[in-house]
């Protein structure tokens, strides 16, 4: 049976893009529920200044907690070297940064061209090697922008390299703005794993802006990729990439890679009890999702056991 890590983001990709701030303690039950449920890995904020983004304030009080859960991966974003250092103060077991490969969207997110990100993911590279810290690169709007339009899938591939010989131990393809569909998805993460090794590429960050998120996934799934990301409820969006709003849903995801027979370690009875913290401690914020709705299938527990 094939694992597949399913990494949760929504209490940092969810949070960020609402109004509402999440308490600090409705997170930390959000979390624990997710790792009871069997999640692995929960992207628990981003080390960003507050006043920025007041929904991550929180972010060093909750990977100190997350660490306290016992094999749980804990991993943060940060948007740069100062933010770096600040993870590993906080003592992250792993630390991501974007990388957007439209130069618009990413001096409009984080105010730095591409060579500028270049060098910062350098830098980021050092400081999470002298921790011990793995670092990954975000390769965002790689499917595409809202502001420019197509990305060349050429540049995607170059950014790459160049990125990896920056210093990034892994990378993971985004569709921040929703536009990837899963023939481009095959054919792109074909191109970037020939370029920087197949080991080196093994995320999927989805959106399901347009309702491909799940077809992507598998799209994926079928070239190698052994990680999604995901948000509860499909919580999230990219701030900066108007109209690129909700995660793949991370409900949905699970009842499909179960019942397909992939082993997820997520027991999905479980993981649907955990919506109700979002409900109550976010009232009014929409949640997205057909498997709360619908629940699984009769023959589901059937399917999981073949």
């Amino acid at each position: 049976m094939t694992e597949i890590l399913i990494s949760e983001v929504g209490p940092r990709d969810g949070l960020q893009s609402i109004k509402q701030v999440m308490p600090l303690e409705a997170k930390k039950a959000w979390i624990a529920a997710e790792a009871a449920a069997g999640v692995k890995e929960i992207e628990v904020g981003s080390f960003v200044p507050p006043k920025l983004l007041p929904q991550m304030a929180d972010t060093p009080e909750l990977v100190e907690f997350a660490k306290g859960i016992e094999g749980l991966n804990v991993v943060a974003l940060v948007p740069n070297a100062r933010g770096a250092e600040n993870a590993a103060k906080a003592g992250v077991h792993g630390m991501s940064i974007p990388f957007s490969l439209s130069e618009t969207h990413s001096i409009r997110n984080v105010k730095k061209d591409h060579p500028a990100m270049l060098a910062e993911i350098a830098k980021v590279a050092e400081i999470a090697k002298d921790a011990g810290i793995h670092f990954a690169v975000g390769l965002s709007t790689a499917f595409g922008c809202t502001i420019e339009g197509a990305v060349p899938e050429d540049t995607v591939v170059r950014l790459a390299v160049a990125a990896a010989e920056a210093g990034g131990q892994e990378f993971s393809l985004s569709d921040t703005t929703g536009y990837a569909d899963p023939a481009q998805v095959k054919r792109l993460v074909r191109k970037v794993k020939a370029a920087v090794g197949d080991d080196m590429l093994t995320t999927l960050h989805l959106h399901n802006t347009r309702g491909l998120g799940l077809a992507n996934a598998l799209a994926g799934l079928e070239e190698g990729i052994t990680t999604i990301d995901s948000s509860l409820g499909g919580l999230g969006g990219c701030p900066y990439a108007p109209g690129a709003s909700g995660n793949l849903v991370t409900e949905d995801l699970v009842l499909m890679l179960n019942s397909m027979g992939y082993d997820t370690g997520i027991d999905l009875e479980k993981l649907l009890e955990v919506r109700s913290i979002l409900t109550e401690a976010l009232p009014g914020e929409p949640l997205y999702g057909f498997t709360p709705d619908a629940g699984p299938m009769l023959d589901y527990k059937e399917r999981i056991a073949r």
